[in-house]
């Protein structure tokens, strides 16, 4: 549902900003993509996630809304990344993004008990697809549901950011510029510093 395909400049931009959490212990899944630079210390993470912010219902809701957004497939999705962790950190330290989430969840519930007559994380799967469909496609909207297709937005916004700032989500890019080293890569001829002994090169 996401559109998994993100801009190189859009990625460093991210990653930037996903930096600024790297260093937070209570991550249980997520891990930063560039988090081999410097060597850190490896960290024994907890084996269940403490939101920083969101309450338990709220949270179960942004692990649900994360993983419909990348599901996983052939290929690893938000709830294999902890991507609702990582959006719960960076939403913990916004009050401005505390607000909007808060209100954005407290309107989907309510659009779905006027619907369903209940909560989102009780719908079957099929359901929370259409109702997510009804606020991410144009082609879908329904007259009143404006601000749910602005929540829908900023949602999808962050679990993409989380995804791929993630060490899964940068493998599934593939993105050589992205492939940082810790140290430069040494010379492969050790036996030979001021390479005497290589063959010239061909003449053009």
């Amino acid at each position: 549902m996401a559109g998994q395909s993100i801009e190189r400049r859009e990625i460093l931009r991210i990653l930037a900003m996903a930096a600024g959490v790297a260093s937070f212990p209570g991550f249980s899944k997520w891990s930063f993509a560039c988090n081999h630079i410097g060597k850190p210390l490896a960290q024994i993470k907890p084996a269940i996630y403490r939101p920083s912010f969101f309450t338990a219902p709220e949270y179960a809701m942004v692990e649900r809304l994360t993983d419909l957004i990348i599901p996983a497939d052939d290929t690893p999705g938000a709830s294999d990344a902890g991507v609702s962790e990582f959006v719960d950190l960076m939403v913990s330290r916004d009050p401005a993004l505390q607000r909007r989430f808060r209100s954005g969840l407290g309107w989907l519930n309510m659009r779905v008990h006027k619907t369903w007559g209940k909560s989102f994380v009780t719908l079957k799967p099929e359901q929370q697809t259409t109702l997510l469909e009804s606020v991410a496609y144009r082609k879908k909207f329904r007259p009143g549901d404006e601000p749910g297709q602005e929540f829908f937005n900023l949602v999808r916004e962050y679990t993409v950011m989380g995804f791929y700032t993630s060490e899964i989500g940068l493998k599934e890019l593939d993105f050589p510029g992205l492939r940082f080293y810790a140290e430069s890569p040494a010379c492969p001829h050790k036996d030979d510093p001021e390479h005497l002994h290589l063959h010239p090169a061909p003449s053009q």
